[in-house]
């Protein structure tokens, strides 16, 4: 493969374009260099799958259990959604958890208690997230204390939120077809494929329209053969998943089919993309990585540090809320328990096994995607293995000290090499 380069001149000003050759040599020089990306999760994720796909051929792969990982994962990856917004500051938010507990039962109390339907549950619901960031981003923001302080302050006084909200150890049901609908039906399969073809087609345009807007402005564009190499790598990845989806995954067919993308999975795809829009396209997410890089830096540079700091909790916690929601509708209820337990462990550490630096400065929102789905596949791979839940703590918590530590030296060999 070649690795030369190509000269245009695009009004009289020389731009040096890379081939496919030069692309992928810059591309490793990265990798060598400290910038891995999500690089690290995506191959941890082939493993998983490869390791649990041997043990357990007849269940892991069966495209029941492919239906399931969604579900399962759905929750923590809208959370780490936000909690990576969150990170990229430098700051954490150890109430996550709890909030998206907090939300989901403000709509679960207005819906079976007070009778309000889903068009007004929810968006009170995400109106709870939002005030609830915003009070946790102006005390860390305006007042100064350490997020660590003000958001295990809210992890502790949510609790107690969740239980005065659910009348002691009360277990609200919910009953509204909408909201059970979110996590646990499925589209049609004419409509599933409608919405692939659509989403491949999207894509492809979105890849298509960026090269040629690069080249009419004169600036450096990625190679046309890497581009179709994306768009036939995703497309591939979705048709795949959607053929499999459509499948029928019901036990007993005769009394409850069960095909079609599962509801949430366009859910997760939008969130995805509208928060990868707002980081990589909008001013707001260059602000975002220019306070998260050097704060001080950022403040001279007459970016409004404080108001970023805020809004990265209000997004937080309105991904919280979000993820409250459908968990929510996973489990039919809300208990005193939601949000609690490990929901807020692994939603960290889909964050940062996905890619995301504990250091601020450096994550995508699709490291939240990867980093669930590794979550999700370790919780599923080893429950149909039979393994213990200690060993399955124990097993997470060392895939998350592997991804800080990758995280670390990536950091080491970045600044070693003056890629900082």
């Amino acid at each position: 493969m070649s690795t030369s380069t190509t000269t245009t001149n695009t009004g009289g000003i020389q731009v040096v374009q890379p081939t496919v050759g030069s692309h992928l040599t810059s591309y490793w020089q990265r990798v060598r260099g400290g910038d891995i990306g999500s690089l690290a999760a995506v191959l941890g994720l082939i493993v998983l799958v490869v390791i649990f796909g041997f043990a357990r051929p007849d269940t892991f792969l069966s495209a029941l259990n492919f239906g399931n990982l969604f579900s399962q994962g759905a929750a923590v990856i809208f959370i780490s959604m936000g909690l990576v917004f969150v990170l990229l500051l430098g700051e954490i938010d150890l109430s996550a958890g709890y909030t998206s507990g907090v939300c989901g039962a403000v709509m679960a109390v207005l819906l079976t208690n007070h009778g309000w339907s889903w068009y007004t549950a929810i968006p009170a619901a995400l109106i709870t997230g939002v005030v609830i960031g915003s009070v946790l981003g102006f005390l860390v923001a305006k007042v100064g204390i350490p997020s660590f302080v003000v958001t295990l302050a809210a992890f502790l006084a949510f609790q107690g939120v969740l239980l005065l909200l659910l009348g002691g150890g009360t277990n609200i049901s919910i009953h509204d077809s909408f909201v059970l609908a979110l996590a646990n039906k499925n589209m049609s399969v004419a409509t599933s494929w409608i919405l692939a073809i659509v989403a491949v087609g999207g894509y492809a345009a979105a890849q298509l329209i960026k090269v040629r807007g690069r080249a009419a402005r004169g600036l450096v564009h990625d190679p046309m053969g890497i581009v179709f190499a994306r768009v036939v790598g995703v497309g591939v990845l979705v048709f795949v998943g959607t053929y499999f989806l459509t499948l029928e995954r019901a036990i007993n067919p005769a009394i409850n089919s069960l095909k079609g993308v599962p509801i949430v999975v366009p859910i997760i795809a939008v969130a995805a993309i509208f928060w990868t829009f707002v980081l990589g396209r909008t001013t707001y997410g260059r602000h975002v990585y220019a306070v998260g890089g050097n704060t001080e830096a950022a403040r001279r540079a007459g970016i409004p540090v404080d108001r970023i700091r805020i809004s990265v909790f209000m997004i937080g916690s309105f991904m919280a809320a979000v993820g409250g929601i459908i968990a929510a509708s996973r489990a039919s209820s809300v208990d005193p328990k939601s949000g609690g337990s490990d929901v807020l462990l692994y939603s960290v550490a889909a964050a940062v096994i996905g890619g995301t630096s504990l250091f601020g400065g450096k994550g995508r929102i699709i490291d939240a995607v990867l980093g669930g789905a590794v979550i999700a596949v370790i919780g599923n791979g080893m429950g149909l293995m039979n393994f213990s839940p200690g060993t399955k703590f124990i097993f997470t918590g060392l895939v998350l000290l592997a991804a800080a530590g990758v995280d670390a030296l990536s950091r080491r060999r970045a600044a070693a090499t003056g890629n900082r």
